[in-house]
């Protein structure tokens, strides 16, 4: 069977709600291609679509500075995540997914202040990369301003913005003759960002009769506020049901799903409330990557005790340097609250209590780097010697929090229930 588009798993997910039998699809950041590998194995086994959100810091073309997870672009991306697919046998569906596309969503973009016009080049550019590898869902979000700082971006400029990158974005799409594609529209950031029911139903009229005028689609996902707030290593915002479902309600108004971000880190009883809340996916990405990092931490400390006891002669550094490396990439900052945001790199390696907290936050912007990848693998070599299969360990530990999302959000045998709604 052919692959469902991204709209018609969301359609299915909205018809499917009327019956108590929905899901709350997962927008998983591709941190690794361990964590690629632990999603599709949970998709495979329990049978439900994911999506691999990848910012444009994550994977970007090569031009554009690449990424900083394994150095991908996007069509490097495509090719590992296919190749991960193939090796495990994966029947079921995953979509390619930008997440915060647009202009001045790289760092160093933004740091620069290059000015608007070079920006939405830059990111029209990042947008034909990701239409010719194949991207499923494409996010337009242009509230990122660095002239703008502090300020709430008018609704207007907003929108003017998302719909002119929409028909750039299908026009390219067209004339490479490519099947249709998905648009994630809004941002969960407050500049700009859709905080309320009644800005959010303004925000939807106007796109949609702009976008009729201009013969566009309508996009698959509008991004809302829930009240979810990631720092640190911690969710600290308060999910908000009232609010959720009530932009949930006015989204299906107009036929699109409701998206969540920075869902990470939610108990139980938040997950739990997402179903009837019809909230139709989450995004959820740095908890993975902090996940993998401890789960290194976890195999170095059993490395340690083999060298404790005479099994091993030569350790690897595996801790130590993972614990420099997160330091200097200074990636940490974006995570951190207050006056933590502009510590130096000396003062956090001076702290061995604040350091042992970014390794645990930014550990994961690393694992590119060819000095933590030579010890992670004499780790694992030096594991595999006395019965330890430290990949494998890796993969599954990842896979424990993906677990608790898709049970909460009733994933386990979605695909089979879209697709039947198509017979």
């Amino acid at each position: 069977m052919k692959k469902l588009p991204i709209k018609t798993v969301v359609e299915g997910l909205l018809t499917l709600q009327k019956t108590g039998k929905s899901a709350t699809l997962l927008g998983i950041g591709p941190m690794s291609k361990n964590c690629v590998q632990a999603t599709l194995e949970l998709s495979k086994e329990d049978d439900y679509p994911v999506m691999f959100i990848a910012s444009r810091n994550q994977v970007d073309a090569d031009e554009l500075g690449g990424g900083y997870v394994n150095g991908w672009n996007q069509f490097t991306f495509a090719q590992a995540v296919a190749e991960v697919a193939e090796a495990i046998d994966y029947d079921n569906l995953y979509y390619l997914c930008r997440d915060h596309g647009g202009p001045w969503q790289r760092d160093q973009e933004r740091n620069d202040h290059i000015p608007t016009e070079e920006a939405m080049k830059l990111g029209q550019q990042s947008y034909v990369a990701d239409i010719e590898a194949g991207f499923d869902l494409l996010m337009i979000d242009p509230t990122k301003d660095p002239f703008e700082v502090g300020k709430v971006i008018p609704l207007d400029v907003v929108l003017e913005r998302t719909i002119d990158l929409i028909e750039f974005c299908e026009n390219e799409r067209k004339a490479r003759n490519l099947p249709e594609i998905g648009y994630e529209v809004g941002t969960e950031e407050t500049n700009g960002g859709l905080t309320s029911t009644e800005t959010y139903e303004t925000f939807i009229l106007q796109l949609q009769t702009e976008l009729e005028k201009r013969g566009l689609p309508m996009p698959t996902f509008i991004v809302g506020q829930t009240g979810t707030l990631t720092r640190k290593t911690e969710q600290v915002g308060t999910f908000n049901f009232k609010n959720a479902y009530e932009l949930a309600q006015m989204a299906k108004r107009y036929g699109v799903g409701l998206k969540e971000h920075n869902g990470d880190y939610l108990d139980d009883v938040t997950l739990l409330e997402h179903i009837p809340s019809e909230i139709t996916a989450t995004n959820v990405a740095p908890q993975y990557g902090t996940e993998e990092t401890r789960a290194y931490l976890n195999l170095a400390a059993v490395e340690a005790k083999l060298v404790e006891y005479g099994l091993v002669k030569t350790p690897s550094k595996t801790r130590e340097v993972l614990l420099v490396h997160a330091i200097k990439s200074e990636r940490w900052r974006k995570w951190m609250v207050g006056d933590q945001t502009d510590l130096t790199v000396e003062q956090i390696t001076a702290d061995e209590v604040l350091s042992e907290e970014i390794l645990d936050i930014a550990g994961h912007y690393t694992f590119n780097d060819g000095a933590v990848k030579k010890e992670i693998a004499t780790m694992y070599k030096n594991l595999a010697q006395h019965n330890v299969d430290g990949q494998r360990y890796v993969i599954d530990h990842i896979k424990r929090p993906i677990r608790d999302y898709a049970e909460c959000y009733n994933l386990k045998g979605a695909t089979t229930r879209i697709k039947g709604l198509l017979k």
